[in-house]
């Protein structure tokens, strides 16, 4: 005994450290696996950022010269030395147009010396630039210096941001004084689209570290860190983002986009830790911002490291086996030892089993012979006594024609002495209509009484209706109901046995018209609808009796269980129904109705 304790303190001792292996093998190799995995990250997000940087300068630059050569233009210049000649700045107004048209530019604007636009591209839309004042502005202020102003801005008369590129319109040429500044307004949505249509999370961040541009839902004008006191101020002054709040992009948390490269958690809808790759772009020391998602890093590097560690935990499993298989090969002999003899006795008390097991199936198979049996009579005697029940609707449905028969034969014989063959003819043709109406009635009772096994065939469910009905119709008279069928024409066929079928059905109508006729004071009615639903049909019977009770209810389809009385019936009729119906692989149910009454629903299998 304490030879065994001492070697299970020995072998967890060796677990416990052989555990703490593995942990640190796999976190080292964790940390191995995310620097690499963030390393390849940050190399290929590197050339697509620098591919998207390359394409916003392009989409700027293409549009830089445009302000100096519509300032060469002689219109412009008339128009800023006659300010008051209508002509004058009509036709600057139509070149305008024309210069914004045919480079496909947001706006193009003529602006003199005091900021105030004489002429425009949009000079005749109702957003029109002619008459506003823009000296607030620092390109106006830099290209009225003799340099280039260059701007990303809200407009501040249409609230639509562009880029906005001036340039100063000089009298006689580059030497000649300033007359005026001439501004182009750039859009880049369509660039912005091209972001979009990358599925990348980028964006564009001003010097002071404003979002404009983004793709992303929720980030444009917001701030990668808290606003400096000059900057709040410079953008206050200018109105370069309009009346937008610029809160911070991720609240509490500083964003460095000097940085090439920097671990953030996002929030919102692309929640998680990113790398934010960064890198300039343009002339006004913009950047243009990748953030790249590190999920599928982290997971790779958790998926290889945990590859490391099961390798290496199998390593140490197999030395650890094979000690274990030196020491303990003298047990194993033994235990193989004790192992055979205790098959052979479990192989014994297998065989006796199976024996044992052998006779029960034997005696369960005779017993399902009996029950089989015991159904079918059950089926039969529930036909007969439903036909005992229905019996004098019977004899008044062959009463009928038999009446018809002896009247017609007495006419015939009268009409033959008189010599009257056409009438004798008639009453000849109708004893034969007669004749052959009861032995439709006798074959449809004949077909229901017969006794034999169930026969699953594509049964018709209006047929069937249809034939219990003319069953039941003794009974109708008898409590005076009134029966409405609709069953579709197009209904399909059920996988059933017609004769069981309309078994189940008798018994049903013959249920609803006892409880129907129960009700005092409203006329008894019985309806029978179908519907098709799901690739199976859908009976419903309903009447308008009391419905069924609740203490009754949960035993309805019980074997003798009746609310009837012992002479009126034994309780098989709605057990045996419902046999019937699951053999035919479907459902029987009951429930009360809201509007009063109780409905049988039957569903079945469609063919």
């Amino acid at each position: 005994t304490d030879l065994m304790a001492g070697r299970g303190v020995s072998w967890s001792l060796r677990l416990g450290f052989a555990a703490l292996a593995c942990l640190l093998v796999g976190g080292l190799a964790w940390q191995g696996f995310y620097a690499l995995g963030l390393r390849h990250l940050q190399e290929a997000n590197t050339q697509r950022l620098a591919f998207y940087a390359a394409s916003l300068e392009s989409a700027l630059d293409k549009h830089e010269p445009l302000p100096h050569l519509a300032g060469l233009e002689r219109d412009i210049t008339a128009a800023l030395l006659n300010p008051e000649d209508a002509n004058r700045i009509a036709a600057a107004n139509r070149y305008l147009k024309m210069a914004r048209d045919s480079s496909r530019v947001a706006a193009i604007y003529l602006m003199d010396t005091r900021g105030l636009t004489i002429a425009a591209s949009n000079w005749a839309g109702p957003q029109s630039f002619v008459g506003q004042r823009y000296t607030f502005r620092p390109y106006f202020r830099e290209a009225m210096a003799g340099g280039v102003g260059r701007i990303y801005a809200v407009g501040a008369t249409t609230r639509e941001p562009g880029y906005f590129i001036a340039a100063p319109v000089r009298r006689n040429g580059a030497e000649g004084s300033i007359l005026g500044v001439v501004a182009v307004k750039v859009s880049l949505e369509d660039f912005e689209q091209d972001l979009a249509r990358s599925g990348e999370r980028l964006a564009v961040a001003d010097a002071a570290g404003v979002l404009f541009l983004s793709p992303q839902e929720g980030w444009k004008f917001h701030t990668l860190r808290p606003l400096s006191p000059d900057h709040a101020l410079s953008l206050a002054e200018t109105r370069q983002y309009g009346d937008h709040s610029l809160t911070a992009l991720i609240p509490g948390e500083v964003l460095d986009a000097d940085l090439p490269t920097q671990s953030v958690r996002l929030g919102g809808p692309v929640s998680g830790p990113h790398l934010l790759l960064a890198q300039p772009v343009g002339r006004l020391n913009w950047r243009m911002l990748l953030f790249a998602p590190l999920g599928e890093v982290r997971q790779t590097a958790l998926a290889q490291a945990a590859a490391v560690a099961f390798a290496f935990a199998f390593v140490m499993t197999l030395l650890g086996f094979w000690h274990q298989r030196r020491q303990g090969r003298s047990e194993r002999l033994a235990a193989a030892r004790e192992l055979e003899r205790v098959h052979a006795a479990l192989e014994q008390r297998i065989g006796e089993r199976t024996a044992d097991l052998e006779n029960k199936l034997a005696d369960l198979r005779g017993t399902e012979a009996i029950l089989r049996q015991t159904r079918d009579d059950a089926v039969q005697a529930g036909k007969l006594a439903v036909l005992g029940q229905l019996s004098a609707g019977i004899t008044h449905e062959i009463n009928q024609p038999l009446a018809a028969l002896t009247t017609l034969s007495a006419n015939a014989a009268k009409f033959l002495e008189r010599g009257d063959i056409q009438e004798v003819k008639g009453n000849l043709t109708l004893i034969e209509e007669m004749a052959q109406r009861l032995g439709r009635i006798v074959a449809q009772f004949k077909a229901f009484a017969r006794k034999a096994p169930a026969e699953l065939t594509a049964v018709d469910v209006g047929e069937a209706v249809r034939t219990a009905a003319m069953i039941v119709e003794g009974r109708r008279r008898e409590t005076a109901a009134g029966i409405s069928l609709s069953i579709p024409n197009e209904l399909p066929r059920v996988r059933a046995d017609a004769v069981r079928l309309e078994q189940v059905l008798v018994n049903l109508m013959k249920n609803g018209l006892e409880a129907a006729a129960a009700t005092v004071g409203t006329e008894p009615r019985l309806s029978l609808s179908a519907r098709f639903a799901e690739g199976r049909v859908v009976l419903a019977l309903a009447d308008n009796g009391p419905g069924i009770s609740p203490e009754a209810l949960p035993h309805l389809f019980e074997p003798f269980y009746s609310t009837k009385s012992a002479s009126e019936g034994l309780g098989l009729g709605l057990a045996i129904s419902r046999a019937i119906v699951e053999g035919f692989g479907g459902s029987l149910t009951a429930h009360n109705r809201e509007e009063g009454g109780a409905e049988f629903v039957i569903i079945l299998d469609s063919i």
